[in-house]
């Protein structure tokens, strides 16, 4: 049996805290940003926690039991 591959994308986008919750960064913020207000990009600055409906599919892809 071969080894399980980590998702590369997904490596790069959450990290694991020490607590072992699952931290993501607001989405909405890469690009057409002259049309948003500042208020709103100010808000998506900040990080979260992986929502529980998608925590299965994001620990399947970092490869994290």
């Amino acid at each position: 049996m071969p080894k399980v591959k980590t998702h590369s994308r997904a490596k790069k986008t959450f990290t694991v805290t020490g607590s072992g919750k699952i931290k993501r960064f607001s989405a909405y913020k890469s690009h057409l940003l002259t049309k948003k207000a500042t208020k709103r990009k100010r808000h998506l600055r900040g990080s979260g926690l992986v929502d529980k409906t998608n925590l299965d599919m994001v620990k399947r892809l970092l490869v994290l039991r």
